[in-house]
């Protein structure tokens, strides 16, 4: 294995994973609610999604990112619609710490909801593009061996973040109290409508009425 070309592609992972957004406050909102477990399964959805980016710009796949980038409004009109789902489920959700167990979100549903919404900002897919030609990884396509190194740093470089900001933020989730929780969802919720209405405000309406 190349482990510099390893390296670096975690350096990517790391980089794109770690600006805090809509992904970064449902992680956090998730991890103290209910456990690290629910919310290392949130960022490793978002880890998988930017692993599938990572794929499309580390092999070239010029035609899967042209569709998705010509596709890019109703991605992010479904994701925009899915951030306002997730913010209106969140300031309704059950603050308690036995919520997890009851009503809460289970790994893979915690895990699938943040590929989705990872998934549905083909933007992505640019800031790929930009970081590997920026640190000289763009010669990787169609070196299907140097590609599948990089896409694994990215991955690992991705899930990583995740596995530290979750491990940072459950240590403080016991300071966490019923009235600190309830607060906790009606913020986290009210930042994922903000995130939601701006994805969606954002849009040109004409594109949207042509297709």
């Amino acid at each position: 294995m190349d482990i510099a070309l390893f390296g670096r592609g975690l350096l990517v992972g790391l980089a794109i994973a770690a600006p805090v957004g809509p992904i970064g406050v449902l992680c956090i909102q998730r991890t103290l609610q209910y456990g690290q477990r629910i919310g290392l399964s949130t960022g490793l959805g978002a880890a998988t999604a930017d692993a599938i980016y990572g794929v499309i710009a580390g092999f070239g796949l010029t035609f899967i990112s042209g569709i998705l980038i010509g596709h890019a409004i109703w991605f992010r009109f479904i994701g925009g619609a899915f951030l306002l789902y997730l913010g209106i489920m969140t300031i309704r959700s059950a603050p308690a710490h036995q919520a997890a167990s009851k009503k809460g979100y289970g790994l893979w549903g915690a895990y699938f909801s943040t590929v989705v919404l990872t998934i549905t900002n083909p933007a992505t897919i640019l800031s790929f593009a930009a970081v590997f030609a920026g640190l000289g990884l763009a010669s990787t396509e169609g070196d299907y061996w140097a590609a599948s190194i990089l896409v694994l740093g990215v991955f690992s470089g991705s899930a990583l973040w995740w596995l530290l900001l979750t491990g940072g933020i459950s240590l403080f989730r016991k300071r966490f109290k019923l009235d600190g929780l309830q607060w906790l969802n009606k913020i986290s919720g009210i930042v994922l409508i903000i995130f939601g209405v701006v994805a969606i405000t954002s849009l040109p309406l004409s594109p949207l009425v042509e297709q």
